[in-house]
């Protein structure tokens, strides 16, 4: 990733359109819709660029890039959610919504892809010899803990 800034990430790029784009759209909503569903869906649709860019800054520390992009995916699934809602209820007409939500889904696939290409090196960190396996070491910490390190799962404890 020869990227010198979150502004050249072609998912960057896309959201930060798509979410301009939502925001006046989302201005054009009928006055009931306007405080809710507008303002769920604008955040929602600013949230993807947002967590890009700051899991862009924290690229070095791998789990916590991969943590903002999970989060970038699920609010792009969000604002489709948001999108269907708003077409069901008649709110945005049917062109707008087709239009929209396919971009949605063009920015949710690339979104997958992104993320499969920086987990790639976590899966398997023998692909390049000559770098050691990403930690999770953050500055402040003492302790170093490898990335591939299963975790157990909390809720299981439950049952």
């Amino acid at each position: 990733m020869g990227d010198r800034s979150f502004r050249d990430l072609a998912v960057y790029q896309l959201s930060f359109q798509l979410a301009v784009e939502v925001d006046r759209m989302s201005k054009t909503l009928p006055r009931h819709e306007l405080y809710e569903v507008g303002s769920q869906i604008r955040r929602s649709a600013k949230s993807i660029p947002s967590n890009l860019a700051e899991g862009y800054g924290r690229r070095r520390y791998t789990q916590d890039y991969v943590r903002f992009v999970v989060i970038a995916l699920a609010s792009c699934d969000e604002t489709r959610v948001h999108l269907d809602m708003l077409h069901e209820t008649g709110s945005i007409d049917t062109g707008l919504h087709a239009s929209l939500s396919a971009r949605y889904d063009e920015l949710g696939r690339k979104l997958n892809r992104f993320l499969q290409a920086i987990q790639a090196p976590i899966k398997n960190p023998t692909a390049n010899p000559h770098h050691p396996p990403p930690t999770t070491q953050h500055p402040a910490s003492s302790i170093q803990h490898p990335v591939s390190r299963p975790r157990r799962n909390q809720c299981s404890t439950l049952n």
